[in-house]
């Protein structure tokens, strides 16, 4: 008897060690991974305070993670309670969420104040165009490219929707996460345009039209 507990808690502490271990280099592989994703951000902005800038962001990646991790829990804790209506789930989920909204704005605010006193406003426009993929500029330049005729009031309103939707992206969770921000904005963005008398389609397909024949000019 004695024997077979000595081999249970044997194969239970090999077993507790292995997840243990795994728990480990999964962290430490979630630390490369960020600290490199830091790394390319700050080697843009040449700045002799580089480390404290790149301990700055992962440390941010790091909060963003574990803040995600808190909220979509308990969203999968209210999803699997087979005890609540759908009325009630859907109701405590967007409670959540809300939670989730105040943390993440939060940290983002905390997160800039610690970048301002390292940074100058230039850097840290990189630092969030590093953090989202550069959509903001690229997109922006793509609808200037799109309608050339574009009022200073209209490119000043695309930018700001733009602007918002960087900072709603800098703190999402995933790379499609981030980028469904940019199309929620651009939305809004057509919206506008079309509000004033453009015609999107149009416009779409005649800077489609123009792309192809500089296309064919250079072949």
């Amino acid at each position: 008897m004695n024997k077979i507990l000595v081999t249970i808690t044997m194969v239970v502490g090999i077993s507790m060690g292995a997840k243990a271990q795994n728990t480990q280099q999964e962290a430490e592989a979630y630390t490369q991974t960020i600290t490199k994703r830091a790394e390319k951000i700050v080697t843009a902005l040449h700045t002799p305070d580089s480390v404290k800038v790149r301990d700055i962001i992962v440390d941010q990646y790091r909060q963003l993670n574990t803040t995600h991790d808190l909220y979509n829990a308990q969203i999968k804790q209210i999803k699997a309670a087979t005890d609540l209506s759908k009325e009630i789930q859907e109701t405590k989920i967007r409670q959540v969420e809300d939670q989730r909204m105040a943390a993440l704005e939060k940290a983002h605010s905390a997160y800039l104040s610690k970048l301002k006193k390292v940074l100058s406003e230039q850097q840290i426009e990189a630092v969030k165009d590093g953090m989202t993929y550069g959509v903001l500029p690229i997109t922006y330049k793509g609808y200037q490219e799109m309608l050339p005729d574009l009022t200073e009031g209209q490119k000043k309103q695309i930018l700001a929707y733009l602007t918002e939707a960087r900072e709603r992206a800098m703190d999402a969770e995933s790379s499609n996460k981030k980028h469904a921000w940019f199309g929620k904005y651009k939305g809004k963005i057509n919206n506008y345009l079309s509000a004033s008398g453009i015609d999107m389609k149009q416009a779409s397909k005649a800077w489609e039209e123009r792309i192809a024949r500089e296309k064919n000019k250079l072949n």
